[in-house]
């Protein structure tokens, strides 16, 4: 059995130089090197990294028959199907940037997000779940099947994804005749393209919520992704062949990077599954020999309390991955015993680091995980000379005056480094606020550096809360309830809950007469807004009930503080 510093030298060894590439051509240079290695598996088929690749090309080539240029962005509205990473591989085989879209949003969000992208190719499924994207497209913009430009002015094409069998005799691009199209592109043609395709080009371009309660887009390079990647590959120390298994959506960076990107330094092999279940998760773990699930934890409570737990094989387990909120000792240590590993993670970053900047690693006491958020991933040749080989660096500083604190004191983190963002999508003057000097890039979340080099999260600067990993914008929600004309103010703060993380409590201020009940306004919220983003909670309360500072602003903290003394925690 190795040790876990003799699989971290291990990856170091195969990797001993820093290879710059494109996504799609470390890929390609995978499937060269281990054609018949498993990488996507499903209960269905398994796809090998050679088969992958070829699917992936062919794409790429129905793509360019379909028009797109090097550097146009294709938004996808797409779960955890195969099909999605042979897209994603695709795009960038083409040239392209992937925009991918959460598949909980609802209408209004997904046309904001396709006119803001300046996307000229929308690849979206039919329909998932309780999700008909047919129909919100009819609703953004009737008659889009002949003309996408009704949809967003920078639309040029609609591929659908049939899954769901909802297409019918409409007139679209299905998404299976794609790579029939791409039979009038050669082989020669896709590789000059992609000869043309820089390390520092853009791969992606991921929306994450900010504090105005606009998505943003965090634009992301090639070699952003696969240098972040890899030092998460690195300070996991992953075994030749990881197998991973997670239900969490590859539209986020979590399960894209830190599981399908990740995993691929080690030519190992993902089970995405479409949407959680534990007894799916279970089942996959025994029959694909997994050696570490992918969770938030309420899906790993979810698996821990589920009465067949006992019943399946988890022998191949080695590790557990984790993240998105806090947990006490007691449910780590559970999980080690109940699953039978020693080595469990979580990572700390922000997308607009492409993901992982800081991990609680393997070997690191699992008593940090309730002190801290980790500490930076290991030095490698990914990382940067001058940060002496690190992806990222933080220091804190003063929130007000920009001015650098020593470590230990307490402060707003800031972080450099190869992984950062190349800034945020047609939105400068956001772009401008978050970059300072050096290189620097400001996160909103508070905290310190501690002596032994973890970090230590004491707040956020910003009024985002996380619900079950999803980021939420609470002045999002709050310009959706104040549009009522039964509500006069509106305010919601983000409150523990010990299996979302976070959940929402939205306190109201009724307009003169109104009549509402809250749970009429939950409704509301739920018809209008992906569930993570609906409040938990809704607190009616009078304007002179409103706790305000000398200046008249809310303090939402003390609105918070509120909820929790009204057990609503």
């Amino acid at each position: 059995m190795t040790t876990i510093e003799e699989r971290r030298a291990a990856v170091a060894r195969r990797h001993p130089t820093w290879v710059r590439r494109t996504v799609s051509g470390h890929f390609a240079a995978l499937a060269a090197g281990y054609p018949d290695r498993p990488l996507v598996m499903t209960d269905d088929r398994t796809w090998t990294y050679a088969e992958m690749v070829r699917w992936a090309r062919d794409l790429a080539k129905g793509l360019m028959a379909l028009g797109l240029a090097r550097g146009d962005h294709v938004a996808v509205v797409m779960a955890n199907h195969p099909e999605l990473v042979a897209l994603r591989l695709g795009i960038a085989f083409a040239g392209g940037v992937s925009v991918p879209i959460n598949t909980m949003l609802k209408r209004d969000e997904l046309g904001y997000l396709l006119r803001q992208s300046d996307s000229v190719l929308l690849v979206t499924m039919d329909g998932f779940r309780d999700g008909d994207y047919l129909t919100m497209l009819d609703e953004l913009g009737p008659g889009w099947e002949a003309d996408p430009a009704r949809l967003s002015p920078a639309l040029r094409q609609v591929v659908v994804f049939d899954g769901a069998g909802r297409v019918g005799d409409r007139a679209v691009t299905r998404f299976s005749e794609l790579v029939e199209l791409g039979r009038s592109v050669s082989d020669a043609d896709l590789d000059q393209r992609h000869g043309e395709v820089s390390p520092d080009d853009l791969v992606d371009i991921v929306y994450t919520s900010g504090t105005t309660g606009l998505p943003k887009g965090v634009m992301l390079t090639h070699d952003n992704v696969l240098r972040c990647s890899f030092t998460a590959c690195l300070a996991r120390a992953m075994e030749d062949g990881r197998r991973l298994v997670f239900a969490l959506p590859m539209y986020h960076n979590y399960a894209h990077i830190e599981g399908f990107m990740a995993m691929s330094w080690v030519a190992g092999a993902v089970v995405p599954q479409l949407q959680f279940d534990p007894l799916a998760t279970l089942q996959a773990i025994e029959k694909f020999q997994v050696n570490e699930p992918l969770f938030v934890p309420t899906m790993t409570l979810a698996v821990l309390e589920h009465p067949r737990f006992a019943e399946f094989d988890l022998g191949s387990l080695t590790a557990v991955m984790s993240a998105a909120a806090p947990a006490p000792v007691t449910l780590w240590e559970e999980i080690c015993r109940a699953f039978g590993v020693t080595e469990v993670t979580t990572a700390y970053g922000q997308t607009e680091l492409a993901s992982s900047a800081a991990y609680k690693r393997p070997e690191d006491p699992l008593v940090l995980l309730t002190e801290t958020v980790g500490r930076l991933k290991p030095r490698s040749v990914a990382g940067s000379p001058e940060l002496d080989g690190r992806v990222a660096e933080y220091r804190t500083i003063d929130p007000v005056t920009l001015e650098f604190l020593p470590d230990g004191q307490e402060g707003e983190f800031v972080a450099r480094g190869p992984e950062r963002m190349r800034g945020y999508y047609n939105k400068p003057e956001e772009t401008e606020a978050v970059f300072l000097p050096g290189g620097w890039m400001r996160t909103g979340d508070l905290g310190y550096i501690r002596a032994d080099g973890n970090l230590a999260l004491t707040g956020r600067s910003k009024e985002l809360y996380k619900c079950g990993g999803e980021l939420v914008a609470p002045k999002e929600i709050e310009e959706l309830l104040t549009a009522r004309s039964d509500v006069s103010q509106a305010y919601v703060v983000g409150i523990p809950d010990v299996r979302m993380g976070e959940v929402g409590c939205a306190y109201v201020v009724p307009a003169p007469g109104a009549t509402w009940t809250p749970e009429e306004l939950i409704e509301f919220c739920r018809e209008r807004l992906a569930r993570f983003k609906v409040p938990r909670h809704v607190v009616a309360i009078r304007v002179d009930e409103l706790p305000t500072t000398a200046t008249g602003k809310i303090q939402k903290f003390v609105l918070a503080e509120r909820a929790k003394t009204a057990s609503l925690v």
